[in-house]
């Protein structure tokens, strides 16, 4: 089974580029077999992982930034693939 992890958060006020480079740089325990940053108007950041692991596994996720580079909470969602009809 495929498992992706979505994990987005917003930038605080002109903090946009610092905190994609954060993003950029944090190193998982465990490599997914799949790992893509995107960036949206807003500031936002968004990082999705692909695991091979049930959807219930324990999986390693990006950690909450220090509370300064971010507007509001991480928000994190895990979804599991499906197969197409």
């Amino acid at each position: 089974m495929t498992v992706a992890l979505m994990w987005e958060a917003r930038a605080a006020e002109g903090r946009g580029e610092e905190l994609l480079g954060w993003a950029r740089t944090q190193d998982l325990p465990g490599q997914p077999v799949r790992r893509e940053t995107f960036r949206a108007p807003g500031d936002r950041v968004l990082v999705i992982t692909w695991w091979d692991a049930p959807y219930e596994a324990s999986l390693p996720e990006l950690p909450d930034p220090e509370a300064q580079l971010v507007a509001r909470p991480v928000h994190r969602w895990r979804f599991e693939a499906v197969a197409d009809d």
